[in-house]
């Protein structure tokens, strides 16, 4: 049971990173619209593993796509920041039922899973977006670079999500 999650924890790690690195950094809609769909490996994160793991794994992870993009550890940066930041951010979506023992991703709203996504995603495009930019008096772009691509990547993750989901309904 325990090598077949761990399975496909690195299956899904590698499909991630192979469909950022070869599909969606090459999509360029309107002159800089990316895609980030990888936000969706901290969104299925199992919710009761070790979150020293998580950090660990979210370096690699960052570093990984990094390599591959040329972006300067800029992603590593940004999935460190919500691997750290997810605990809270779980915390806000998913209240007190979060810290039980028997808490299921799947047993919460679809509202709750949504917010948890958005949040993952807004805060590792502002993460990414000012570190890229990386200067104050482009705020606005800033902030449009994070709605815009923010909103695209929420949809394919989304999508993503629908197709590759096990819940029955």
């Amino acid at each position: 049971m325990l090598n077949n999650k761990i399975t496909i924890h690195i299956i899904r790690f590698f499909f991630l990173v192979l469909a950022q690195v070869l599909i969606f950094n090459n999509i360029n809609f309107l002159g800089f619209v990316n895609p980030m769909v990888y936000v969706l490996f901290f969104y299925w994160y199992p919710v009761k593993e070790n979150k020293s793991i998580l950090l660990i794994v979210s370096f690699f992870f960052g570093l990984t796509i990094d390599f591959f993009s040329d972006t300067m550890a800029i992603h590593t940066a940004a999935c460190l920041t919500i691997a750290y930041l997810r605990s809270g951010i779980m915390r806000f979506c998913f209240g007190v039922n979060y810290d039980f023992q028997n808490f299921k991703m799947t047993s919460t709203t679809t509202l709750q899973q949504v917010t948890f996504l958005a949040l993952l995603i807004l805060f590792h495009h502002l993460i990414f977006f000012s570190l890229e930019i990386f200067s104050f008096s482009n705020l606005l772009l800033i902030l449009k670079k994070v709605l815009i691509v923010g909103s695209a990547t929420l949809l394919l993750c989304l999508l993503i999500k629908s197709l590759f989901s096990t819940q029955k309904k």
